[in-house]
């Protein structure tokens, strides 16, 4: 077959594997984001050890995937950026700045010991600082994108818990994203050029007192969004992750934070739909599969396994005592605690784009990666069923009513007598 036939025939199998596998996920009580990247990070993978499957993936058509893989990064990252409600997090209570603060502090501690342990037989030359605070990171993440879909698979989205992890969980990611380009910067990537990461201080100020305004005014009618409005948000975006990308950050970052200076209105709502859609069904699908491309199944040794047992306990461990205690001591109930401990272990997708990174930068060897994907995925598939035990369905039906009650209760009657 020629170069596209094969390229289009690929294509069009990475999607029907990610729908089937993301559909069986959905049936089994999963968020369909677990089927997703096992179709990337286990099925297609094998299927490429074959000789048949070998034939699809030839290093030409490998090029291709990668390229549109670090696109589908880009709109994804948009997307979580269009999500960060900063308003939202500017009013947060204490118990939302200290329960991400907690559970982002002792995971990354925690982080730092595993890392200290692994930097002997992992940590490159010449990047071992780098490695520590890129992998006390990357064991201190929360996807919030997961998490938010959960709650709404759930309907937990309008109850105490909801609200507070979602605000909990988008703290968290800001601060994780801070301190991963701290460990990128570090890192020593093009370090002949390293005079270039100064250009982020006016890059941003650019981005907040700049692009916000102008996008506001473009998106003053809030009613339509025409080509025209699509295509220089897009444009914007690509041009935003290509500055940060050439600066010697990685890519995601101009395109996160492209997608929080876009301005509240109902066009945000709508690119957030269409790219969200179109990045979902084909551009996401790829970047699971090149993902998958870098497992090595050599990891799962002895030593292998008792290192992701480590990796495991200090993560799990970490996230889940870091947001209960703070929550505790701030007067919420065990339950409710408990829920965040369990709601801010959820990893996934965010979790997968942060260790492709490490794999870009050259911090995580192909061993590590491989137990640190492990580690995202049963960190995600474990919420679903510990929140049927920690917050049974009968315990959120009883909140949603007292919710209702409280919603009616607070509307006036449109058809009371008010003259009275």
């Amino acid at each position: 077959m020629s170069h596209i036939v094969t390229l289009l025939v690929v294509l069009a199998l990475i999607i029907t594997l990610a729908r089937l596998l993301g559909a069986g996920a959905r049936r089994l009580g999963q968020p369909p984001v677990i089927g997703e990247v096992l179709a990337g990070v286990l099925v297609l993978p094998l299927l490429v050890a074959t000789a048949p499957g070998a034939a699809l993936f030839p290093d030409a058509i490998r090029s291709d995937l990668s390229v549109l893989a670090n696109l589908g990064v880009a709109l994804f990252m948009f997307v979580v950026g269009m999500e960060l409600d900063t308003a939202t997090v500017r009013r947060s209570g204490k118990t939302a700045v200290a329960v991400a603060v907690s559970c982002m502090a002792l995971p990354f501690g925690l982080g730092l010991l595993v890392a200290l342990a692994l930097a002997g037989r992992h940590a490159p030359d010449g990047s071992h600082t780098a490695f520590l605070v890129y992998f006390a990171v990357a064991m201190s993440i929360t996807a919030f994108p997961v998490l938010a879909r959960l709650l709404t698979d759930r309907g937990m989205q309008r109850t105490a818990s909801g609200s507070l992890a979602l605000t909990s969980a988008a703290i968290n990611d800001a601060l994780a994203w801070v301190l991963l380009a701290v460990a990128v910067a570090l890192s020593g990537q093009g370090a002949d050029d390293q005079w270039l990461l100064a250009l982020s201080v006016p890059y941003l100020a650019l981005m907040l007192w700049g692009v916000r305004p102008a996008l506001a005014k473009i998106m003053a009618d809030d009613r339509v969004l025409g080509p025209g409005k699509l295509a220089v948000v897009v444009a914007g975006m690509l041009l935003s992750a290509a500055f940060t990308e050439w600066i010697g950050l990685h890519l995601i970052f101009g395109a996160f934070l492209f997608g929080v200076v876009m301005p509240p209105s109902g066009v945000r709502q709508l690119v957030h739909e269409k790219v969200a859609e179109l990045n979902g069904v084909l551009l996401l699908p790829i970047f699971f599969i090149v993902a998958g491309l870098n497992i090595d199944l050599g990891a799962f040794t002895s030593s292998g396994l008792g290192w992701l047992a480590l990796i495991l306990v200090a993560a799990i461990t970490g996230k889940f005592l870091g947001a209960y205690a703070a929550a505790r001591a701030c007067g919420c109930p065990p339950r409710q605690s408990a829920v965040l401990g369990t709601l801010m272990n959820t990893r996934g997708l965010t979790e997968l784009v942060v260790l492709s990174i490490g794999v870009q930068m050259g911090l995580l060897t192909p061993q590590l990666y491989t137990l640190m994907v492990i580690m995202a995925l049963v960190t995600t598939a474990m919420a679903a069923p510990l929140l049927s035990v920690l917050y049974p369905q009968r315990v959120l039906d009883a909140e949603l009513r007292d919710l209702g009650g409280a919603v009616r209760a607070a509307t006036p009657n449109p058809t009371a007598d008010t003259t009275k």
